[in-house]
């Protein structure tokens, strides 16, 4: 008989994470699987129209225990997300060169590896779920043009004060300064025409390289998220199904992932009012997706800073629902026979 080493700390938590991945996964049909942070993160607005478009735009997102995320060069709205969400829908191939910036004898790596996709503008249109035409073709293109004008940053920790620490820490020397502290999304977008037929590449940087490497992945069901009409649905979505075993969220998380803070001076009843409407119309369209099968509000809290939680059931049952009715369903036979 023989028996391996033991598992280190880190190794644990991977596996533990993988055996709640199994019992919570639900049968999605070629699902996207991205980054945790990229599903649970605010840095897309949820609008279409009346972006900032100004280069010198810089904007850090976050979304408190989940992501840091800083955004360069314009703002992001609903047709980004969808575009990006796409990408992460279709096969990677790891790719690995020499690195022209190696020196013997330091930290820098000989090799540069990163992921990269492949694809065509008719392969994403499909993916999205939209019919080959031109004026979806000539969209996507803007979009990804829009895209090419940005930078995406995802930092390493999960909240501004996790992130502060973190920088104090490497500050005294404890922590090496390494580049995945605050590492881009994408770092190069390219294609080769505008046909439908036309090439399309997509090289991720090294945060996505970490978060495949110690996989920190989630996948969401990316046919509701394209099926979806409202900005405010396809902005929580993706936190909501990327979050199995969750059956309630409170409208402070669904604020922070609009990029809102409720109680803040900006904030009045008047807009509060037209966010929980929103709120509202969201999940509406979710269970109209096929996302949800129901949901319901909850007024929380007294006095003038009522707020409201709101309870939900996905459409989907996870794999333990469906391992414990297929066992349930064999013993009423057995008592049956």
């Amino acid at each position: 008989m023989t028996t391996g080493r033991p598992l280190t700390p880190e190794e644990q938590q991977r596996l533990a994470r993988r055996e709640r991945t199994l019992k919570n996964r639900r049968g999605r049909r070629n699902p996207a699987v991205m980054p945790d942070r990229l599903a649970r993160t605010s840095a897309f607005v949820p609008r279409k129209v009346n972006l900032i478009t100004d280069s010198n735009f810089t904007r850090v997102y976050e979304v408190p225990g989940y992501s840091v995320v800083e955004v360069r060069g314009r703002e992001l709205g609903s047709q980004h997300r969808d575009a990006i969400y796409a990408l992460f829908r279709l096969k990677r191939e790891k790719v690995s060169m020499p690195n022209p910036d190696y020196r013997p004898g330091t930290f820098i790596p000989p090799m540069r590896t990163y992921y990269e996709t492949r694809t065509s503008w008719r392969e994403l249109i499909r993916v999205m779920g939209r019919t080959e035409h031109v004026n979806n073709l000539l969209s996507l293109v803007h979009v990804f043009q829009e895209i090419q004008q940005v930078s995406v940053l995802i930092h390493e920790g999960r909240s501004l004060d996790e992130l502060d620490k973190i920088k104090k820490t490497r500050s005294t020397g404890a922590l090496p300064d390494s580049r995945g502290s605050a590492a881009p999304l994408i770092t190069e977008v390219s294609w080769e025409g505008a046909q439908l037929d036309s090439s399309v590449t997509v090289r991720y940087g090294p945060s996505v390289l970490q978060m495949i490497e110690k996989a920190h992945l989630v996948s969401i069901n990316a046919d509701v998220q394209f099926r979806l009409k409202g900005d405010h649905a396809k902005t929580f979505w993706p936190f909501i199904d990327s979050q199995p075993a969750f059956a309630w969220i409170d409208e402070e998380r669904l604020a922070q992932l609009a990029g809102r803070d409720l109680w803040s001076d900006k904030e009045t009843s008047a807009t509060r009012a037209q966010f929980r409407k929103d709120c509202r119309q969201a999940f509406n369209d979710m269970v109209a997706a096929g996302g949800l099968k129901e949901w319901r509000e909850e007024i929380t809290g007294s006095g003038w800073k009522k707020s409201r939680r709101y309870h939900y059931t996905h459409a989907a049952p996870t794999q333990l629902e469906m391992d414990l009715a297929k066992a349930a369903g064999q013993a009423a036979a057995q008592l049956t026979a």
